[in-house]
């Protein structure tokens, strides 16, 4: 206790002597760009959806594509079947499986960039 009333504690202030660290924002591209175990894995993950599209794709592919010799075999006097086969009845199903490939490709893509982008 103060012996005198009037006399008052003095509080001197001064810049503070721990310092709060910043927070260190996670910078996936940085992860990316240094090559890092954590980098690789996110790179490996893009090629791995790429690729999973890509298989899809061609699976497809080999289903539509791959019995046709055998029906052509089959009908070998139908030349104009053939045709309408070949010209026709392929053009279609090929577009729509290229359309989809690119649009899975690009939102695969997407995906990756909304994962690794800055915050």
């Amino acid at each position: 206790m103060p012996q005198d009333p009037t006399e008052r504690r003095v509080v001197v202030t001064g810049p503070p002597r721990r310092t709060r660290r910043t927070p260190v924002h996670y910078r996936p591209r940085t992860e990316i760009d240094e090559q890092t175990t954590l980098g690789h894995t996110y790179v490996r993950s893009l090629m791995r959806s790429q690729l999973r599209a890509a298989l899809t794709v061609f699976a497809v592919l080999v289903l539509l594509i791959g019995p046709l010799p055998l029906v052509f075999a089959a009908a070998p006097d139908a030349r104009r079947l053939k045709w309408a086969v070949l010209g026709f009845g392929l053009y279609a199903p090929l577009v729509l499986l290229a359309r989809w490939y690119v649009r899975r490709a690009e939102r695969n893509e997407r995906d990756f960039v909304r994962l690794v982008g800055d915050r």
